[in-house]
């Protein structure tokens, strides 16, 4: 699939009188196949399962006439498929329409973005929110915008690949702590005075192991050297804390986390991030 993919790519994109054979498309086509192969061969090929029904507890797979259980989604309160978030997905569809063929600041910003922007940040407590179309775009956007080379980021070594992806792209000095452990992560706030602002990184929830990380704590020190703290809410918005707003309410630190990532794509049934 992935070779023919390269060559209807290459057909529709070159003159007629190309010649692929002589380009380095077969070079890069072997390549890609090695490294596939030595993918397979590792034991580390994934195969999509495709779904055939509604996303749910119980679900059909191609291939497969008996239901599955499904303990993999992140499909936290069952909203995904719920009656009254479809409808209202649909009556979105007739009112607004099924896109806008168009950035946000040219004209593509409508009332409904501007609304749910508002209610997100009422339900985080915070004066504002953006949405990205996810929220592993909005980890890749944030710190290179907020973050210059005058700036230091420490972040927690097992935090989800979209921090670390967008701290990659950003050009703050980098820390990384071990795994919520506080005793390092102080030795890197001292050793990063010297930079203007210091942003500490930290998922509320780690989904790979379910650890939350100890806010109270690491709030104590971004006080104690001046530093913030930024948390990727998306394992805990809507079901942790006694209202459903993530880790932050939970521990009894909202009004001491500086930023809030999260998504509209695992608990609450949405496909998109904030």
């Amino acid at each position: 699939m992935l070779k023919n993919s390269f060559q209807l790519a290459a057909k529709f994109s070159a003159p007629s009188s190309f010649c692929r054979s002589a380009s380095g498309l077969p070079q890069l086509l072997t390549h890609v196949e090695n490294e596939l192969d030595a993918i397979r061969d590792a034991g580390l090929w994934k195969h999509e399962r495709v779904i055939t029904t509604k996303q749910g507890p119980l679900i059909k797979v191609e291939n497969q006439n008996a239901d599955i259980l499904n303990f993999c989604a992140n499909n936290y309160l069952g909203l995904s498929s719920h009656p009254e978030v479809v409808n209202a997905g649909k009556e979105a569809l007739d009112t607004y329409g099924a896109g806008l063929s168009s950035v946000r600041f040219i004209c593509g910003t409508q009332s409904i973005h501007k609304e749910l922007e508002q209610q997100i940040a009422n339900f985080h407590r915070r004066e504002d929110a953006i949405l990205y179309a996810s929220c592993f775009d909005a980890n890749a956007g944030l710190f290179e915008t907020i973050l210059t080379k005058e700036d230091a980021v420490l972040s927690d070594e097992l935090n989800h690949a979209s921090i670390i992806d967008g701290i990659r792209l950003c050009k703050a000095n980098k820390y990384r702590y071990k795994h919520m452990d506080l005793k390092d992560l102080e030795e890197k706030l001292q050793n990063s005075q010297q930079y203007r602002n210091r942003l500490i990184v930290t998922d509320g929830v780690f989904s790979m192991d379910g650890d939350v990380a100890p806010l109270r704590e690491i709030c104590d020190l971004a006080e104690k050297y001046q530093a913030l703290v930024f948390i990727d809410e998306c394992h805990a918005t809507g079901f942790l804390g006694p209202s459903g707003r993530g880790t932050d309410e939970l521990l009894g630190v909202m009004d001491r986390v500086a930023i809030v990532n999260s998504t509209l794509g695992k608990a609450l049934g949405g496909a998109a991030g904030e």
